[in-house]
């Protein structure tokens, strides 16, 4: 076992190094022949705090957004939502992963900084770094709650994938026992992550437990349906290929 970031564990199965991993949902549409794992995954049914743009500009001023390149679901739905929720084209660059936008270089905040190119108008910000970030002075939005209220749906921005040649029954089983075996030990894991970002236990479990789930159900997979149309339909993945379920 391997304990990867998302973003690692699909190009691990890309590369035929893992055969079972959980993936950003939207390397779902980038990685031929995969299959789900059906009802596991990571989904925020409104907010979900840990995927944020923030923003120096009112919302309808964003003009250039920078996006975190461990996210590539988030800078997908980013995308999806300016377009087609607020009616804006900004441009994109990539900025540092997981950046925390209240603390900017001070030599390029100052404009000192010699050919340093212009603060982007707002920044994606995605896990610890968004949970600390400072708001005061930002407009935020927080992704899974916009696109909530533009879809009707929650978010899935993760789940469970596995390669054709351990794609079986017992796969999907231990996957399912290892689920288990998190909420029987739920707060051992709060404890642990505690320790380990520096947040507090009672905000780690509020986290965990109530912007979070990690069943998903018949309207989890619609949404993650209109995302994949969605996607195509803006050039953002070469193809719309239908969820296909292990069984």
């Amino acid at each position: 076992m391997s304990r990867d970031l998302p973003a690692g564990c699909a190009a691990k199965l890309a590369s035929g190094e893992a055969d079972v991993g959980l993936i950003p949902s939207i390397e779902y549409q980038r990685i031929p022949d995969l299959k789900a794992v059906r009802g596991l995954g990571i989904a925020a049914a409104s907010e979900v705090r840990s995927v944020l743009l923030v923003s120096d500009v009112s919302r309808e001023k964003i003009r250039s957004v920078s996006l975190d390149p461990a996210s590539r679901t988030s800078a997908v739905l980013t995308r999806i939502l300016l377009r087609h929720r607020y009616g804006l084209a900004p441009s994109y660059s990539e900025g540092s992963a997981s950046g925390d936008p209240s603390s900017p270089n001070i030599l390029a905040k100052a404009g000192l900084a010699s050919g340093a190119p212009p603060r982007p108008d707002a920044r994606l910000v995605i896990g610890d770094p968004a949970l600390k970030t400072r708001q005061n002075g930002r407009v935020v939005l927080d992704l899974a709650a916009e696109w909530r209220a533009f879809s009707g749906h929650p978010f899935v921005f993760a789940f469970w994938a596995v390669r054709p040649g351990a794609a079986s029954a017992e796969a999907a089983a231990l996957l399912r026992r290892s689920y288990e075996s998190g909420l029987a030990h739920f707060a051992e894991l709060v404890s642990s992550e505690a320790a380990a970002t520096g947040l507090s236990a009672a905000v780690v479990e509020d986290y965990l437990r109530h912007a979070l789930h990690y069943e998903l159900e018949q309207g989890d997979v619609e949404g993650l349906e209109l995302f994949y149309r969605m996607a195509f339909r803006d050039g953002l993945v070469p193809r719309e290929r239908p969820i296909e379920w292990l069984a």
